[in-house]
């Protein structure tokens, strides 16, 4: 808990010389401080430490996994990326919707958009958010006819658009 309320007081280090006083750290307080590295945008930290919980012995939770590719996204790391992708593969975690989504904005991010729909494509649910993650990978990557492709099939789908998809739709009018 305190780990937590100094990243809400925007106190990075204060939350990392705590959680470093603990007596035992669980999969709970370094995904604490790991979300705490992320809201930062402090993706090299969240990463590190994402490192170091393994080589502890603990082993990540969907929401670890999930802080851990929001690192990949905020850095561009493919490589990290993809790596977290297979553990997650080999433990069987692509069935949970919120590290599918993950997943697919981390690819779009990083400019793998064949990658990002490959994925999104393998998700069991398709929802508003990975068709926005897909739509916002297009379009951040001036592919604006892919996106439009993308949101003219998620229409089709009978999946309604949020405030997010028609913004990155809106811009990827503009793109072309």
């Amino acid at each position: 808990a305190l780990v937590d309320m100094y990243i809400k007081c925007n106190c990075i280090i204060k939350a990392k010389e705590m959680f470093d006083l603990l007596p035992t750290r669980d999969v709970v307080s370094w995904t604490t401080l790991i979300g705490g590295y992320i809201e930062k945008e402090q993706g090299k930290g969240a990463l590190y430490c994402f490192e170091h919980m393994q080589l502890e012995g603990i082993h990540p939770n969907v929401v670890t996994y999930i802080c851990s590719l929001q690192a990949c996204r905020l850095l561009e790391d493919m490589v990290k990326g993809s790596e977290i992708h297979g553990e997650i593969m080999r433990l069987g975690l692509l069935e949970k919707d919120l590290i599918g989504n993950a997943l697919v904005d981390m690819y779009g991010r990083c400019g793998e958009l064949a990658k990002a729909r490959e994925t999104f494509d393998k998700l069991k649910v398709q929802n508003v958010v990975s068709w926005t993650s897909l739509i916002a990978g297009y379009t951040n990557h001036d592919y604006g006819e892919e996106a439009l492709a993308c949101f003219e099939e998620m229409q089709s789908k009978g999946i309604s658009p949020n405030s997010v998809t028609f913004i990155c739709v809106l811009k990827a009018c503009g793109s072309i």
